[in-house]
């Protein structure tokens, strides 16, 4: 699959309602470009693509929002809405915040968020100038999947 179609197939798949498959994921992932920490600093909304993973749906009952990156060591991975609506990072959640690193994964090096306090990481493609595609992976995770996959949309 060419990148042009795999921002198409992502595109479509953001819109699809119900499961979607984790090996369509992986082939829209592979055609994408990395990115580099730098490029991605900033306010993201995040949402997730259903596959029947375990983590599907915690993040919506955590009222997730998103993710802000503000610099490689400054990272607010659960942003989340309080019971007035307000933003904040859910360090609870998180286990700390994170910080933000250059990661061989599937053999590309990409931008790649490290939790402070679990064995977690999210890798990051670009899907365009305002999208990203990501991977949730870590030590409890097979080295084949089943993986988290999400999207991050960048805010301003």
């Amino acid at each position: 699959m060419d990148a042009n179609k795999a921002r198409a197939r992502f595109a479509e798949l953001r819109r699809q309602d119900g499961r979607v498959s984790a090996a369509e994921l992986d082939e829209i992932w592979a055609a994408l470009d990395t990115v580099r920490p730098e490029e991605i600093f900033g306010e993201w909304k995040g949402g997730e693509f259903d596959t029947g993973h375990p983590i599907n749906g915690q993040l919506d009952q955590a009222r997730w929002f998103g993710k802000t990156f503000v610099s490689r060591k400054d990272v607010k991975p659960l942003i989340c809405r309080d019971d007035d609506g307000e933003l904040y990072s859910n360090k609870a959640l998180g286990k700390g915040e994170a910080s933000l690193w250059t990661v061989e994964f599937r053999g590309e090096s990409t931008a790649t968020m490290v939790y402070d306090g679990q064995p977690v990481f999210d890798h990051f493609k670009r899907v365009d100038e305002r999208t990203l595609m990501g991977i949730m992976n870590g030590k409890h995770f097979a080295d084949d999947g089943p993986f988290f996959y999400f999207v991050l949309e960048r805010v301003a």
